[in-house]
């Protein structure tokens, strides 16, 4: 995990410089695996975090104050009894381990002063807060580890407390680069030395120790042994560094920002993921981890919350790709109609030589330019002209059919490419807000059941995302389909230029002339936000057709979002999150 040592290292000293002799004011304990601790000082209160969750083990201030159960649970009760009006002394790190010690000063029940810690254990799974006393012993846990769980470290109320095995790795606080060096040249040559780094570095995390291989090999995967005596030099030189912003505490907070979630943080800038990410420096470390936990959590929310509509959007396409398909081969079989017509022209031509219950008949087929003859079926139980009425039958049974079968493939085809973009705009939804719209939209269409009377809840209209061209032309983009109309249709003025990915699901986006002539370099910034706003976002030179919205206008009876457009022109252009947002306009 991205939280290691080093970076536990910066934020204990943040956390000594905001809390240290703070006094606990109250405890919250939001589920089984998180504390909030608000802690009170002259200049107002602060309120932190303690969490043992595997995916998001963590420490630090935050400013959102968490929903409080209505019944406290019994180790929240246990520590407002103990901690509450306790004063924070000293919070302890042993070496560059994942865990830290906050040490209180409180009172018991004959005014003695006692001493009381908190151990917070960031350990992936086997994270944890456990509350000790004075003579270091457990009284509580968040995670009670019995002899079921592990026969090597217990941990319950009245055992002693134990710090977890420490690992045989080097520690940069006590070893010089040099040695670090000679310790990864024992490891097989074969293995990468971003690997290499992990096994020998007490308190690095895998993304420093790429990022270290990244700044050595300048892009290069390398290997211990595939190292020439510059690369160890730069290895040597990278290490120094390291060594020097753990030492002085001299690391900033940085996190890498994907397209849909943010990637990973550290006390060093990060350039490996290049145009995969975006690079933002935060001013302490622990706006850093609210910022990163919060978002990322808000998209994992936003993951369940959509399943129901990603289940009935998907069950939806199912159903009308299996009704193409089966109305496709019902539409291949009305190619015999021609064939059909012409066996009713031929037998009623010949109906005076036809006799009565044969079962086929040649006759001379005056259709063929040869002058061939063609045998027919017959049904021995009809008459001669009563075959030739059953043909003549199926001929216009299967014109009627091919008429409306392709009517209904087309309008099938166009529901499918409908249920598609909406796909493609559930997939960019990032709010409880964006869900909320697009189920309104579904439930307009007709695929969501409307709630009973009293329980729909309106709730107001969201804006487009706004940016700005590098030389100040304003451009909108649309969040979902029928926010597309409402800015195509209603909001564009005609001279605007509309802009759209070509055969690919995605947003409408307008570049707002204002009576000027766009440049081309608002047309080209443009045309990548349309590429980066739908569903080739992630390819290269992507097709976009761009147009005034003018020629751009709305099929009677078409669903959200679906347009037509002429004299449009294409540019293929390579999507990229860092340009989106950077021209972001601040909302």
């Amino acid at each position: 995990m991205a939280l290691d040592g080093i970076f536990l290292r910066h934020l204990k000293q943040e956390l000594e410089q905001a809390l240290l002799s703070d006094r606990v004011d109250k405890i919250y304990q939001p589920n089984k695996d998180e504390l909030v601790l608000f802690l009170r000082s002259r200049t107002g209160m602060q309120k932190l975090l303690l969490s043992a969750r595997a995916n998001s083990a963590r420490l630090h201030l935050v400013q959102t104050t968490p929903e409080n159960p209505k019944y406290p649970p019994m180790l929240c009760m246990l520590l407002r009894k103990r901690l509450t009006g306790a004063r924070l002394v000293q919070i302890r790190q042993p070496g560059l381990e994942r865990a830290l010690l906050l040490d209180f000063d409180g009172t018991n029940e004959l005014g003695d002063t006692v001493r009381l810690t908190l151990a917070v254990e960031i350990m992936g799974r086997y994270s944890n807060v456990i509350f000790i006393d004075g003579e270091g012993k457990i009284i509580d846990a968040l995670k009670r580890v019995t002899m079921e769980m592990s026969s090597e470290r217990l941990v319950l109320p009245g055992l002693s407390y134990q710090l977890p095995p420490p690992q045989t790795k080097l520690n940069l606080l006590e070893t010089e680069p040099e040695a670090v060096l000679q310790q990864m040249l024992r490891f097989p040559g074969d293995m990468e030395l971003q690997k290499a780094l992990l096994r020998t570095l007490q308190g690095v995390s895998p993304v420093v120790c790429r990022e270290l291989q990244y700044r050595v090999g300048h892009g290069e995967m390398l290997t211990v042994h595939t190292m020439t005596a510059n690369t160890q030099s730069r290895l040597l030189e990278v290490l120094r560094e390291l060594c020097e912003t753990v030492r002085t505490i001299s690391g900033s907070p940085y996190l890498v920002k994907g397209e849909k979630r943010p990637l990973d943080f550290s006390f060093m800038p990060i350039h490996q993921y290049e145009n995969l990410g975006t690079l933002k420096s935060f001013e302490t470390f622990s706006e850093l981890l609210d910022a990163f936990y919060g978002e990322r959590d808000a998209v994992d929310r936003m993951h369940v919350k959509s399943q129901d509509l990603l289940r009935m959007l998907s069950t939806a396409s199912e159903r009308l790709s299996r009704k193409i398909n089966n109305q496709t081969a019902d539409l291949k079989a009305c190619a015999k109609r021609d064939e059909w017509r012409m066996c009713g022209d031929l037998l009623s031509a010949n109906l005076y030589q036809i006799q009565k219950g044969v079962s086929s008949v040649e006759v001379e087929n005056f259709y063929d330019p040869q002058g061939g003859r063609k045998t027919i079926r017959l049904d021995p139980a009809l008459s001669p002209n009563q075959n030739a009425q059953k043909y003549y039958k199926s001929y216009r049974k299967a014109r009627t059919a091919e008429k409306v079968l392709t009517e209904q493939i087309a309008q099938a085809k166009e529901e499918l490419q409908y249920l598609d973009s909406v796909s493609e705009e559930l997939s960019r939804a990032t709010s409880e807000h964006d869900l909320n719209e697009i189920r309104a939209e579904l439930m307009q269409e007709g695929y969501i059941r409307r709630p009973k009377k009293g329980k729909a809840h309106k709730e107001k209209e969201s804006a487009p995302m706004q940016f700005t061209t590098s030389d100040g032309f304003s451009v909108l983009v649309g969040r979902n389909n029928r926010q597309n109309d409402q800015l195509t249709l209603r909001r564009a003025q005609k001279n605007d230029m509309w802009f759209h990915t070509q055969k690919i699901p995605g947003s409408h986006v307008i570049l707002q002339t204002e009576g000027r002539t766009p440049t081309e370099t608002a047309i080209a910034e443009a045309a990548q936000l349309a590429a980066y706003y739908s569903r080739g976002k992630n390819s290269s030179q992507v097709p976009v057709d761009y147009t005034l919205v003018r020629h751009v206008s709305k099929p009677q009876g078409a669903k959200p979002g679906m347009v037509i457009y002429v004299n449009q022109k294409t540019r293929y252009v390579t999507p990229n999150a860092a340009f989106a947002e950077q021209h972001k306009a601040a909302t």
